[in-house]
């Protein structure tokens, strides 16, 4: 068999591609890859960090929790005919980055991340492939010109948990242990042993490489962070034949590199539904498996890379559209199976916790959440399903009392039956943020998208205890339902913007009452949940309002721009940056509870249709990370992407949009 001469050229279909040819600016985009169990390798197509969660081998170390950056770069060098040429690109402070770009030709990510570089009239190409489900990375290389060449790689590690940072210090300890083609080392006491496979020769040299420079964190202290690394790796390569870097933390992967790397590929091929498929729907298709954690231990979906974890909101909101849209059932149940375990006295947490004892709130907003991912699922198995009827209804019921029984911290239900949130201090709706201890947007009182909810809670259980013939349920939900319905009737149109309010009191009079008047997108949300609380000229009046004032290119805004609170773009130091999360800026999940309202209205509107079309188009090309969608942009044009650069929940709600809406 002969041996390649040049690289495969990107894959035709869904897969991200960047032409780099030497351009900086090009190549500043950022990609993603994730191992389906927590662990991830991101950074920018030149491999040149500007985030302290970059990396390219993160692990998980709770799976799919507790993520540590373990290598963060690789110096690499490829050295032809006595001269050698430098791969690696890192930027320090006060100087241009290392040129190692400008011998990048192209980036794909088909379905893992390679790189082809050209030098000379040669080419060289690296591909990385993290090991599903497990705590392992390999990295191939592979020289294709006419003689052969010699390879330098020398990792750069940092083994800190994802959100810090390292600076050098005299505690690491330096001893490798070797073996045949194998090197394994413990740095750090409190993080497992790393261990490297390789087909060259090491050579020890530990060192700490200093001051490189995260442009993207340079308004937090600090962006700068030096790196510890053991020695160097240097392999023979001959043309067209790859040489393996296999890098392992914990146990050890005994399979040979290349089974490895085509058992991730073939796995990443399979997300794809195939040409019969829009290629709009093949890319969300695609960009839907990097949230979706169901080799871990405990299956989960993650909120967003590289900065969220398992936010139990998200994994109900996301659910829906990552798996039961695809028909990804029996994943859905593991998912929600995890999900419900984590339940207590009736109420989810707002985020798994990472670790055991670790105190989080419980969250009535997520716990609602879980009732809409309920009824999804059931209505795709039927209400006789095992896992809905034995699992996930017990456990709504549970939650249904709790809320119910005026007993949950921060939320009670009020005389005439209407949810409130008394507790504005924790994150007990979808709209928190927080600008140092002060809490940006307080809603307390009755917030007009947890009443949907509830209502359609109630709505939701019901219906099932009706199919199990739970008379006492059943009559309980009703009696919750109708007074629920009634109390929003009487309480949340403001007539003199034709649009609800997004908070009330629960009081009527006195110096406690306040009516909220703030044109923000909780209404529409509580139209696309339960649209029976509003007449369809209040429908039509809520989805106006929300194209004239709220509606951009890429999302929909979080306030009004006409409100004096109004911040429309999502930049500056963190605090102010934390301020403008709900102050203007347009939150791209938002795109799918307006494509639910307003279809409902007009289902055959050709125009309504293209421009949602458009909108999904728009904000999955124009995100930072290649083949993702961003959690947020600007509210101002020219509508920036911000926020989280990949979230779960953005890329749920558009394929949700498409697939189920649009019918694509």
């Amino acid at each position: 068999m002969s041996r390649p001469t040049s690289p495969d050229p990107p894959r035709d279909g869904p897969w991200p591609r960047v032409q780099v040819d030497g351009d900086l600016e090009r190549a500043g985009a950022e990609w993603l890859h994730t191992n389906g169990a927590g662990a991830y390798a991101m950074s920018t197509v030149s491999v040149m960090h500007t985030r302290r969660h970059h990396g390219l081998f993160v692990a998980a170390l709770a799976p799919p929790l507790d993520r540590h950056v373990i290598v963060t770069h690789a110096e690499v060098s490829i050295e032809v005919g006595g001269r050698a040429h430098r791969i690696s690109t890192h930027r320090f402070p006060g100087m241009a980055p290392t040129p190692g770009y400008r011998l990048l030709q192209w980036f794909a990510q088909d379905p893992i991340p390679r790189w082809v570089y050209r030098i000379g009239k040669a080419q060289f190409e690296r591909k990385v492939a993290l090991v599903r489900g497990r705590n392992a990375l390999v990295v191939s290389h592979t020289w294709f010109g006419r003689a052969g060449a010699r390879l330098t790689v020398r990792p750069l590690l940092s083994l800190r948990p994802v959100r810090g940072i390292l600076h050098e210090h005299g505690y690491m300890v330096q001893g490798v242990s070797l073996r045949q083609g194998e090197v394994s080392l413990r740095p750090v006491p409190g993080v497992p042993e790393l261990c490297f496979r390789h087909g060259g020769v090491f050579i020890g040299s530990p060192d700490w490489w200093r001051r490189f420079e995260y442009t993207d964190d340079s308004l937090r202290e600090p962006s700068h962070e030096d790196l510890w690394t053991p020695g160097r790796f240097e392999l023979d390569l001959l043309p067209g034949e790859p040489a393996y870097l296999t890098m392992s933390l914990g146990a050890r992967v005994e399979a040979p590199a290349e089974q490895l790397l085509a058992e991730t590929e073939a796995a990443l091929l399979a997300t794809d539904p195939g040409p019969e498929r829009a290629p709009l729907v093949r890319k969300l298709y695609v960009a839907a498996g990097a949230f979706c954690a169901l080799d871990a231990p405990r299956p989960a979906i993650l909120a967003g890379y590289p900065f969220y974890d398992v936010r139990t909101r998200d994994v109900s909101v996301a659910a829906i559209g990552l798996m039961l849209a695809r028909w990804r059932l029996d994943d859905a149940k593991r998912v929600l199976d995890a999900q419900v375990g984590e339940l207590r006295s009736g109420l989810l947490p707002e985020r798994w916790p990472e670790r055991e004892g670790e105190v989080v709130v419980r969250s009535p907003d997520a716990t609602l959440w879980l009732f809409e991912v309920a009824r999804e699922l059931a209505d795709r198995t039927g209400a006789e399903d095992p896992f809905v009827r034995t699992r996930l209804y017990p456990a709504l019921k549970r939650a249904f009392v709790k809320l119910r029984s005026g007993k949950t911290p921060g939320v009670w239900l009020t005389p005439d039956g209407a949810i409130a949130n008394g507790d504005p201090e924790h994150a007990l709706t979808w709209m928190s943020a927080r600008a140092g201890t002060k809490l940006v947007t307080p809603r307390r009182g009755l917030a007009v998208e947890l009443q949907a909810l509830w209502t359609r809670a109630c709505e939701t259980l019901g219906a099932l205890a009706r199919e199990y013939e739970d008379e006492p349920i059943l009559e309980a939900t009703r009696a919750a339902r109708d007074a629920a319905r009634a109390a929003f009737a009487a309480r949340f149109w403001c007539a003199s913007t034709q649009y609800p309010y997004d908070c009330v009191s629960e009081v009527d009079a006195g110096p406690d009452a306040f009516q909220d008047a703030s044109v923000r997108p909780n209404a529409l949300l509580a139209l696309a949940v339960d649209p029976s609380l509003f007449e369809r000229w209040q429908a039509a009046a809520i989805v106006a309002r929300v194209r004239a004032e709220l509606l951009t290119p890429v999302g929909v805004r979080s306030l009004a721009p006409d409100h004096p609170d109004y911040f429309g773009v999502h930049v500056g130091p963190p605090q102010e940056r934390e301020s403008s999360f709900h102050q203007g800026t347009a939150w791209t999940w938002l795109v799918g509870s307006y494509a639910r309202a307003a279809l409902r209205l007009e289902p055959d509107d050709f125009e309504l249709r293209e421009e949602l079309r458009t909108m999904v188009e728009r904000a999955l090309a124009q995100g930072p990370v290649v083949g993702q969608v961003a959690q947020l942009a600007d509210g101002d044009a020219p509508h920036r992407p911000r926020g989280c650069p990949a979230q779960a929940w953005s890329v749920a709600e558009m394929l949700r949009t498409l697939v189920c809406e649009l019918g694509m």
